[in-house]
């Protein structure tokens, strides 16, 4: 019994002591940690392309300064809005030096384009663009860039709707006497009344046409006087340019005689009366502008808006029922003129 307890210890004793000398297992290393990318850098949003622009009168002229500020909102609502176009404009800017010194200002605060809109700033321009180098500016209408390689020049072929309004004011007159109110024999106005003029007489070479040059842009009073000298004469048809005949157009609608507008669409002074307007469509042109501008041409170029490239429209009043003949008429004009078959006599 002794032999058999002795026999049992040894062999307890063996496996404690082959157990001690048995390595511990191993563990496994950790995996290693893998390096975390950084988090991308947000993408910066691109500067907006900032133009400037200033005008004779107001935004809401519903002519010459509203055809400007009108295509540069729809050239904000294409690119993006705010974020992507930015507008500034100086409006009611009859005094030439107080136009300069907003001209002068926004050049001085980075704008990309600063824009005199009137034939009347450029003295003051050629001044200015040669202290602003790396600023581009544009000014009509005109076609002179003096020269400049930062300065664009723009204008309206104002004669090409003129003479479809003439067109269609020689049908619908009964009289055959039309009255036209012109404010001072230049530029868009000038091209305008010409345009006008010739497509009266190309229609009906029997009817009259009168003019009178009121010798200003904005004076309405003196524009409600011509359109009341023209309806006394026996008009039945008035016509006319600048911001100042919302005087004519008012003296027109109370004697109900037609009126064809330019510049911008004047449907809303006077649905009853008013019978199509030329629209100023200049976003065609302020587009081309711009892509230069970003390519890194500053200037030195002239454009124009015409029917054929689509700055200028004739849009109708859809409350006056044109007979469908004379809007055949128009619409052929339209056709012949941007095609080139047909050309607009200027004297």
């Amino acid at each position: 019994m002794r032999r058999l307890s002795w026999i049992v210890a040894v062999l307890v004793l063996g496996a404690i002591v082959a157990g001690a000398c048995t390595p511990a297992a191993t563990e496994a290393p950790p995996p290693e940690a893998q390096p975390t990318a950084a988090p991308a850098e947000p993408t910066a949003a691109p500067e907006p392309f900032r133009v400037a622009v200033v005008m004779p009168s107001a935004i809401n002229d519903l002519a010459f300064s509203q055809s400007m500020y009108d295509a540069l909102v729809r050239i904000q609502e294409s690119m993006g809005r705010e974020a992507a176009f930015e507008i500034a404009y100086s409006e009611g800017m009859f005094v030439i030096e107080d136009a300069a010194a907003a001209i002068r200002d926004y050049a001085s605060q980075g704008y990309d384009l600063v824009i005199a809109h009137g034939s009347q700033y450029g003295s003051s321009l050629q001044e200015i663009a040669p202290d602003f180098p790396e600023t581009s500016f544009a000014w009509g209408t005109t076609l002179d860039t003096f020269g400049m390689p930062n300065v664009f020049a723009y204008e309206a072929r104002s004669e090409q709707g003129g003479y479809v309004n003439g067109v269609v004011a020689a049908s619908l007159s009964e009289s055959g006497v039309i009255g036209v109110i012109g404010p001072i024999e230049t530029g868009d106005a000038k091209l305008y009344v010409d345009g006008f003029s010739a497509g009266v007489m190309a229609t009906d070479p029997a009817a009259t046409v009168a003019t009178v040059w009121t010798g200003s842009f904005s004076d309405t009073a003196l524009a409600s006087q011509a359109a009341q000298t023209h309806i006394d004469a026996g008009a039945d048809v008035l016509t006319g340019t600048a911001q100042m005949v919302t005087g004519a157009i008012g003296v027109t609608q109370e004697s109900g005689v037609l009126w064809f507008g330019t510049q911008s669409n004047q449907t809303s002074l006077a649905p009853e009366i008013v019978v199509a307007s030329q629209v100023y469509h200049w976003e065609v042109v302020l587009s081309e502008m711009i892509d230069l501008i970003r390519a890194g041409t500053l200037g030195g170029e002239s454009f124009a808006i015409t029917l054929a490239n689509g700055g200028l429209v004739i849009e109708f009043n859809p409350d006056y029922a044109v007979p469908a003949e004379v809007m055949t008429l128009a619409e052929d004009t339209i056709a012949g003129i941007a095609d080139g078959s047909m050309v607009v006599p200027l004297p």
